[in-house]
């Protein structure tokens, strides 16, 4: 009986040990590279690390074989799913620390945005696949440990085809979600961060899965779409390969609005607002109707909430003006007597 503790105990010593160094290690090659940031990342690993070695070495050494004899082969393949699932997650961790570390490293390298929302999404789309063929995989292998999967192997095989067509007909709509979220993370269409208008919803991209995609809208709701609807259906994508954005303001005035005056006080109100980029700016007549003229005003900000927060500032302040200054130009309703 003392034999089986020590060797459990020793076990114990030797995994924490191993776990103390591997993190030790990792620190200080860490602190030598600090433009790598692979090896801080690695450190999560040490909890699967130290339980993979753990079950690895009861698992060769069988103390508990001793301790409870009339349990030897179920202990033993206790022992074997253990080490199965702790070498799954020792390997979604360390994937996910890798994938990580190549963002970061991307991002310090390439100052263009819209090249990093582009690898944010592929690497975390990316990511989850990989997780997810791990922990299939790692499912897949500790059931063929069971003698009972291996026996019934060639019936499931001889009915495999039947299984196949009903699975797939039934995952149909799961699957075309999977693909869509490939190509949408590969294709560059829609990315994490991108304002999209969605069923005449505008938003921005928050998350993207799978299966779905989510949109933060303007009022903080969020709206949850299927990627397939990004592939199937239109939609508008405002930041796709320019974060840049023109805004436009319309506004009915009199027909004796001095344009040339507005136009010069649209420069001065643009010249003070930080939001503008001093790209594009412009005062037209758009159109005219009977009673009053349709005058828009563009202006260019460097992203969609600052276009946003452009417009709205615009439209008051040239109200403001023509208020102030041309109470004139302001619509009014003319009435005849006679």
């Amino acid at each position: 009986m003392l034999w089986p503790l020590t060797v459990l105990l020793a076990t114990a010593a030797v995994t924490l040990a191993i776990g103390w160094v591997v993190d030790q290690t990792l620190q200080r090659v860490g602190a030598r590279h600090p433009g790598a940031p692979v090896w801080a990342l690695l450190r999560r690993c040490r909890i699967p690390l130290q339980l993979t070695v753990a079950s690895a070495l009861l698992l060769a050494a069988s103390p508990l074989k001793r301790i409870l004899h009339e349990h030897d082969e179920g202990i033993h393949h206790l022992v074997l799913l253990f080490l199965l699932a702790s070498l799954g997650w020792l390997t979604v961790r360390v994937v996910a620390a890798v994938l990580e570390a190549v963002l970061g490293r991307y991002e310090t390298v390439v100052g263009d945005p819209s090249r990093v929302q582009r690898m944010t999404t592929q690497i975390g789309m990316l990511r989850r696949v990989v997780s997810a063929v791990i922990v299939v995989v790692t499912i897949a292998v500790m059931l063929l440990t069971f003698s009972a999967m291996r026996t019934i192997g060639a019936s499931l095989l001889a009915s495999a085809g039947i299984i196949g067509i009903v699975a797939g007909i039934a995952a149909q709509s799961a699957l075309g979600n999977f693909f869509a979220g490939l190509q949408i993370a590969f294709g560059d269409t829609v990315r994490l961060g991108d304002t999209v208008v969605v069923d005449g919803q505008q938003g921005t991209v928050e998350e993207i899965t799978l299966s779905y995609l989510v949109v933060r809208l303007w009022d903080y709701r969020r709206l949850v779409v299927p990627v397939s609807y990004f592939v199937n259906k239109p939609f508008e994508n405002w930041t796709r390969r320019d974060p840049g954005l023109l805004a436009a303001v319309l506004l009915h005035l009199d027909h004796s609005t001095r344009i040339d005056d507005l136009r010069t006080a649209l420069r001065a109100r643009l010249g003070e607002n930080p939001l503008w980029d001093g790209a594009e700016w412009a005062l037209q007549v758009t159109d005219t109707t009977p009673s009053t003229i349709v005058v828009r005003a563009t202006m260019t900000a460097r992203t969609p909430d600052d276009a946003a927060q452009l417009r709205f500032d615009v439209r008051e302040q040239l109200i403001a003006h023509l208020r102030d200054e041309h109470p004139h130009a302001l619509p009014r309703l003319r009435t005849t007597e006679g």
